[in-house]
């Protein structure tokens, strides 16, 4: 990790973890522990874990003990499952990444590893907030993990319609005429069909273009107009650029991973003015959520799973992506996978009189969670200096802080493009390209339920409220840091529809009623697909 620690808070300030296991978990159970303050012991081979489990850790915190084990398969009972390429293809990842070439492909990094590291730390964390004096053993899995990050795909694949838009295969990235793969974001129509006709594009195939485009974070695919690449291999890359400053699309050419922005550790916890109530327990904790996208949604719904009351701030009328096909019930389906289960409150945080509401509404509240963009919480009078004492402040952002000149817009796929992912996600065969599957994104927002429980941790053991930082950028770096060293021609390429042994999924709609997958998968009460909570203790 790079960045400074002196800016935190150690929660675990005093605790000493033993973590063994040789892959991504417990990679990432070893620095998070130890980014905490934990004195961490256990090597890679450290007593290293049988073929059924991934990662162990025991944290010793203040007299209390606290065990996770990390299993490969878990509650999902598929013969086989033992590795990363294991459990991406039985539980739909590789289906989900593959969309955008049309065939299942693996990941090249480690990113259900990776997740059920962070799921394991989060899980830790978990247990000593409700068990001061050390509570049973935390159990999670990679597949359980690898489920997660594809839940907002299987809630829509088993919705009660279709999808809006064209499910074929393609997708950004684009390439210039003197040769530059770059991504282009464009977060309204207006923008999009400015970037085009800066280019010269065909302008029937620029609005056909729009939706595809604009679906592509729902889909995980995006089959653009052939005119669209036409245009940009007709244009320098200088020409891309300087169409996306007239416009105000953001551009980004695909840089590799050694043009890593500067980044801090997965978080940052820092004491803010004022002192804290008495701590509250998981079961008591309130969270008030004002999330777009995934990232802080998703924190505050894995933040519910654990057992806190979770509200979410929505618009006057109502959250539109409520409404986002396909539908269960009336209601979206991946809505409903980050967002089922929470009091929504409708405040117009635009009117000053709606941001002196918030304000007031906090004073009770634990956590504040939001992933505005940059200087908007400042400019609304809502960062953690401007809210009651005491409280949580739990930002997640794109880019963290980070201070590189060429940052585009901090969005999953530019992050992507922008830290070296489009190429570490690819086999040495591929040709670089960010996976269409939002994977900063679902990464980021594990991330961001880890720095709450982090900043709750650091709160009860200091009395002061704590604002708490994370970031795409975070997430990005662990995963080029849990990444394989070696991603040869045909990595994790399914053979015959199998990866050693065991069937890639490819019908996402089955897995809800497919009886190895029954202890963790089922349909809520509108039908549609829901996972269960990750963690068991």
């Amino acid at each position: 990790m790079t960045g400074s620690r002196t800016a935190c808070v150690a929660a675990l300030d005093g605790a000493t973890a033993v973590v063994s296991g040789a892959g991504a978990a417990a990679q990432v159970l070893r620095e998070h522990l130890a980014a905490l303050g934990a004195e961490v012991a256990g090597g890679r081979g450290g007593g290293g874990p049988d073929d059924d489990v991934a990662a162990r850790a025991v944290l010793d915190l203040r007299g209390g003990r606290h065990a996770v084990t990390v299993a490969w398969a878990g509650p999902v009972d598929v013969p086989g499952l033992r590795d990363e390429a294991t459990a991406q293809a039985a539980c739909g990842v590789m289906h989900v990444h593959g969309r955008r070439g049309g065939t299942p492909r693996g990941l090249a990094v480690d990113h259900c590893g990776t997740a059920a590291g962070v799921l394991a730390t989060t899980g830790l964390l978990a247990s000593a907030l409700r068990h001061p004096e050390g509570g049973p053993e935390v159990r999670t899995s990679v597949a359980e993990a690898a489920l997660v990050t594809v839940a907002q795909y299987l809630a829509a694949a088993g919705a009660d319609e279709g999808e809006a838009v064209d499910p074929r295969p393609g997708g950004p990235p684009f390439t210039s005429a003197d040769g530059v793969r770059f991504e282009v974001e464009a977060l309204v129509p207006e923008v999009w069909a400015g970037f085009w006709t800066a280019l010269g594009a065909d302008r029937a195939a620029v609005g056909a273009g729009w939706r595809p485009y604009q679906f592509r974070y729902a889909t995980a695919t995006a089959p653009l107009p052939a005119a669209l690449h036409d245009a940009a291999r007709a244009a320098t890359f200088a020409r891309v650029v300087a169409a996306g400053a007239a416009s105000g699309a953001s551009t980004c050419a695909l840089r590799g991973v050694e043009d890593l922005p500067p980044c801090h550790d997965p978080w940052q916890v820092v004491p803010t003015p004022g002192a804290a109530p008495d701590p509250a327990g998981l079961a008591d904790l309130v969270v008030w959520e004002a999330g777009r996208r995934v990232q802080a949604p998703l924190a505050a719904h894995l933040l519910g799973l654990l057992g806190a009351r979770v509200v979410r701030v929505e618009p006057p009328g109502g959250d539109p992506l409520r409404g986002m096909p396909p539908t269960s019930g009336g209601v979206s389906a991946r809505w409903l996978a980050l967002n089922r289960g929470k009091r929504a409150v409708e405040i117009d945080l635009k009117d000053p009189a709606g941001r002196r509401r918030l304000r007031a509404s906090l004073a009770p509240a634990d956590v504040f969670l939001h992933n505005w963009a940059p200087g908007t919480a400042e400019r609304w009078g809502l960062a953690a200096t401007d809210l009651p004492a005491g409280l949580v402040h739990a930002y997640t952002s794109g880019w963290g802080g980070a201070d590189a000149a060429d940052l585009p817009v901090g969005t999953d796929f530019m992050v992507q493009a922008r830290t070296g992912l489009a190429h570490l996600v690819r086999a040495a065969d591929e040709a670089p390209a960010p996976s269409l599957m939002t994977l900063v994104d679902v990464l980021g927002g594990l991330i961001g339920a880890e720095a709450v429980l982090a900043g709750l941790l650091a709160r009860r053991a200091t009395g002061r409220g704590v604002a708490v930082r994370s970031s795409l950028l975070g997430a990005a770096a662990l995963l080029s840091r849990t990444a394989p060293a070696h991603r040869p021609a045909g990595f994790r390429v399914p053979v015959d529809g199998l990866v050693d042994g065991v069937p890639v999924v490819d019908d996402l709609a089955a897995l809800p009623g497919d009886a190895r997958f029954a202890a963790v998968l089922g349909r809520d009460d509108r039908g549609c697909p829901v996972l269960g909570t990750p963690w068991r203790f």
